[in-house]
């Protein structure tokens, strides 16, 4: 469970959702910078409907928290071993729903965030089963720092989004460039699952994502909302004796 502040002045949100559900190629940027992901499934075409992956609550950690890279990597040997951030606005299902209609969508949002989508690359690449262990290790989704309520947020579809790594900004975009906006992609994930109140969506991220390492800070910073900042740090191997 994380506890999140309603901007506002207005008390704390219990995130603790039932289930996470983000979506792949959602900005046409971050489409084209597919060669140099090198990441099963992820190629230069434009989805026609939206691409859905599920992360694990085991993943959520809050704003100020560590990103830690597991030991256990150490042993596939990989060539080039890569975990990434992945900036991306995220919003929290207010009550259960199903087949929602794309004009009425945004009545069943409790508020916004910022999310970092990280993601183990070498295992979304290799693993027969797809992203879903690649997503779901544990800390590897970030939220925070804040929840914004929908009556404050502005536009959701009109928001600077940007990621620093180190202080150096790495992505910088807005989320008018989505591929499938908010309406669209709720009205969709609601007639494939049953939304539950609490339930977190992750909108995607843009072009200029990167890797993590030991010691790094990365902030996200979506407009309106603030920033969401964590370092990163590699897990000891644990004692073979």
């Amino acid at each position: 469970m994380i506890e999140l502040p309603i901007t506002g002045g207005k008390g704390s949100y219990q995130l603790n959702p039932s289930k996470i559900i983000a979506l792949g190629k959602n900005y046409l940027d971050h489409i084209k910078e597919h060669g140099k992901l090198d990441v099963s499934n992820f190629n230069d075409d434009v989805p026609k409907e939206p691409v859905l992956f599920a992360i694990t609550p085991n993943a959520l950690v809050g704003h100020g928290d560590a990103i830690v890279i597991p030991s256990f990597l150490k042993r596939y040997g990989f060539e080039n071993p890569r975990v990434d951030y992945e900036a991306e606005l995220a919003f929290v299902i207010s009550r259960r729903c199903r087949n929602v209609p794309e004009k009425d969508a945004l009545d069943f949002i409790e508020g916004f965030t910022c999310f970092n989508d990280v993601s183990q690359r070498n295992i979304q690449k290799s693993d027969i089963s797809g992203w879903f262990r690649a997503k779901s290790l544990d800390t590897f989704a970030p939220v925070g720092p804040c929840l914004v309520p929908p009556g404050m947020i502005g536009d959701p579809q009109n928001l600077d989004i940007t990621c620093r790594l180190n202080g150096k900004v790495v992505q910088n975009s807005n989320t008018r460039h989505m591929i499938f906006n908010i309406r669209q992609m709720l009205s969709f994930i609601s007639m494939n699952f049953t939304l539950e109140a609490g339930d977190l969506i992750s909108t995607g991220t843009p072009s200029g994502v990167g890797a993590l390492r030991h010691g790094d800070i990365v902030e996200v910073e979506i407009q309106n909302i603030g920033i969401l900042r964590n370092n990163v740090v590699e897990e000891d191997m644990p004692d073979a004796g």
